[in-house]
């Protein structure tokens, strides 16, 4: 008798474990969602053109932190929240002490922003894509 009992104690607590990890599970993953909606904006999309140099890289930063070296073949893709954000580019390793350049952008909630970074004499800069929708879905954009 005393075993039954300590057999129906140990699956009571078992399956009161089971529904405490199963409630953990699911208000985790709700707040999880829930994070995610609260950050709206859409992607940055940086593609580095392929005169750029094969030892060079583009250094692009985003608001004074770096958050990419986008080298030969590679590009930035990442979503960035909504505002005002400053992106400033320049070549990496910088040989020629060129002076890197900045642009302003103002992020709209849920739209793709893609820009190229361009190398033109000592002066690496960014601008809009120019790439045709057939072009850009090329390169999975």
């Amino acid at each position: 008798m005393r075993q039954q009992w300590c057999y129906n104690e140990f699956m009571r607590a078992l399956t009161s474990y089971n529904s405490r990890l199963l409630l953990s599970l699911i208000l985790f993953s709700a707040v999880s969602v829930a994070n995610a909606a609260a950050k709206p904006g859409g992607r940055l999309i940086v593609i580095r053109v392929a005169n750029f140099g094969w030892n060079l890289a583009a250094n692009l930063k985003i608001d004074g932190q770096t958050v990419a070296n986008i080298v030969q073949g590679r590009r930035y893709d990442h979503r960035i929240p909504s505002g005002r954000h400053v992106l400033t580019i320049s070549a990496v390793p910088n040989i020629e002490l060129s002076q890197p350049t900045s642009i302003t952008i103002k992020r709209a909630a849920r739209r793709n922003l893609h820009l190229t970074a361009l190398w033109d004499s000592d002066r690496v800069y960014l601008r809009p894509t120019t790439l045709s929708p057939a072009e850009m879905a090329k390169f999975g954009l």
